[in-house]
């Protein structure tokens, strides 16, 4: 099969690498820009606890001096994995979506209400994790330490790629993502092309917005997944 995969190249590389093991053939169309933004390092020795929905705020962490015993509250796997490479070695894990990253803090016996928490994130969300911890009594930090902006151009050999072998299945992992590629198939004149794909969708939220774009073939899918729904 042709696979798309939008996410940048560094969080999908390994999936990538299987994909192609498995005799798929792989296009990449990244469709965000991800940048840090300058930040003071932070102090998290402040802070009981650190939240990462993302492995980009991770990479882009500054703080004053590393506690590698600081308990971290992550998204999915990916997550989580970027922070124990990272020496984080205090990990908790939800399943991949924000609302389950949510339900594991508010219930998690190593913090109460005195808690103080550091939620570091991106610019650019589609779900505002702080003001529903705070709803649920939680000091929360909100710390945005990189920014995403759109790409929506594509260059020549990449629009040769998809009209020569248009893709029969999309990877879509964030609302922001899918918006920018949407913008790309319209740019672009793409969409024709990509009548029969199936677009896999990290969340209801994304695969909502390709459906009220006509998007005809649209699935969600949970992270991890994405050999497995093939």
């Amino acid at each position: 099969m042709n696979i798309l995969i939008t996410r940048p190249l560094i969080d999908s590389e390994d999936l990538m690498g299987k994909l192609f093991s498995l005799g798929h053939k792989i296009i990449h169309i990244p469709t965000l820009k991800i940048s840090a933004v300058k930040l003071e390092p932070v102090d998290i020795n402040q802070y009981d606890a650190l939240i990462f929905t993302s492995a980009n705020a991770i990479r882009n962490l500054q703080v004053v001096s590393e506690v590698k015993s600081k308990l971290c509250f992550c998204v999915g796997s990916i997550t989580e994995k970027i922070a124990r490479q990272s020496g984080y070695h205090n990990t908790l894990s939800a399943g991949g979506t924000v609302n389950a990253l949510k339900n594991l803090i508010i219930n998690s016996n190593q913090i109460n209400e005195k808690s103080k928490i550091a939620y570091f994130c991106g610019d650019n969300l589609a779900y505002d994790l702080d003001l529903e911890l705070k709803k649920e009594g939680l000091k929360i930090s909100k710390i945005i330490n990189y920014t995403s902006e759109k790409i929506t151009d594509l260059n020549d050999q990449n629009k040769k790629i998809i009209a020569n072998h248009s893709p029969d299945i999309i990877f879509v992992y964030s609302l922001r993502s899918g918006e920018s590629f949407i913008e790309i198939t319209r740019n672009h004149s793409l969409y024709p092309l990509m009548t029969g794909s199936k677009v896999m969708c990290i969340s209801d939220k994304i695969a909502s917005l390709f459906k009220s774009d006509g998007w005809k073939k649209v699935e969600v899918f949970n992270p991890g997944e994405e050999i497995f729904k093939l």
